[in-house]
Order: structure tokens, then sequence, then C-alpha cells
């Protein structure tokens, strides 16, 4: 339904939600095979998709941060602290957390109606975000790989093996993974 890039998808309630390009959000309840563009509140880049409770948020360009409660059948502007953009999007432990530009944390306590910002310890872009084992841990440039214990509260740097731009992590099986540039892969099960 889109010529314009996508570039952040997420599943919930048997539904995908896909973001990208001057606020593009599609939809699709058929398993991915037919997809329908969905109204979106605005019209900056969205750049990461998550699903928690029942909600998807959509992080972007400006610090834009939009919400659907219905599925994603239609989408509303969320309140952000931020005109930074935002890259990466996650959810645990009832928490939204997002992450971008010169270190900026975001967490949302109200199924992503309005966001707050978080003490960052580093002013290097964050790329992505991951949640596992009640830890929260973000990647972004130059190797750096920052933690938070309390649910975004607070966060910490973690000794990074690399001095790479760090785009993506995950996790699973007690593991959190990271990639990036230059067929960067960094692993961490502690």
């Amino acid at each position: 339904p889109t010529a314009n890039r996508l570039r952040g998808v997420s599943f919930g309630n048997d539904i995908f939600v896909a973001g990208g390009q001057s606020g593009t959000i599609v939809r699709s309840t058929d398993n991915g095979s037919s997809w329908d563009n969905v109204t979106s509140p605005t019209g900056e880049n969205l750049r990461g998709v998550s699903f928690g409770n029942d909600i998807f948020v959509a992080v972007g360009q400006s610090g834009n941060i939009v919400r659907s409660t219905d599925n994603g059948a239609s989408f509303d502007n969320a309140t952000s602290p931020t005109t930074s953009n935002v890259s990466g999007v996650t959810f645990g432990n009832d928490i939204f957390l997002g992450v971008g530009q010169s270190g900026t944390i975001v967490r949302s306590t109200n199924n992503g109606s309005s966001f707050d910002n978080a003490t960052s310890p580093t002013t290097s872009n964050l790329s992505g975000v991951t949640f596992g084992n009640d830890i929260f841990v973000a990647v972004g440039n130059s190797g750096t790989i920052v933690r938070s214990t309390d649910n975004g509260a607070s966060w910490d740097n973690a000794t990074s093996p690399t001095t790479s731009n760090l785009l993506g992590v995950t996790f699973d099986n007690d593991t959190f993974l990271g990639v990036g540039s230059s067929g960067t892969i960094v692993r961490s099960t502690d």
C-alpha cells in the first residue's frame, strides 16, 4: 500500500504494524499477506514500533511518538518530552522505552500515553533497545552499550568489546545479542 521506506515492525494480537518514512503506518491482519494504510497523526519519519499491553507504540524523528489502542486501526500522538530523533522502542515490565539521538532515553509507565526523559549515561546516538531478564539494554554508536535494572529509571554504561557502531539488539535464551557495522556481533550472557 506504500512506496515509502518502512523502518520498524512489530506484532501483537495477531496483527503486524509497520511504520516508516513521512509518518507512514501500515497494518496486516492476515499474517502479512496483505497490508492496509492507516491514517497517521504525524508526517515525521517513524523508526521503531513495539507492542505491549494491547498497545502499539511507534517512535521517530523529532521526538514524535504515536500509539494505537485499537490493534493498529488508528493512531494518536503521545506526549513526548523530546525533540530528538527516537530510533528504537521496546516494551517490558509494563514500560514502553525508547532510545535515540545524543543518548536520548524516554519511558512511559502509562501504556504509552505520555513519556518522560530518563537520565542517560551517554551522549552517543542510541539505535536499538530490548528487554530481557528484567533488564533493558540499549546499543548505539562507537560500541555504546547501556543498561537499566530498574525498569528504565536509571542507566549505566556496560563494558563493550567493540568501537563499531551497534545498530540492533535482542534477547532470548538468557543472551543479549547486539549487531552493527562491518558485521559486528556482540553477546552477553551475564
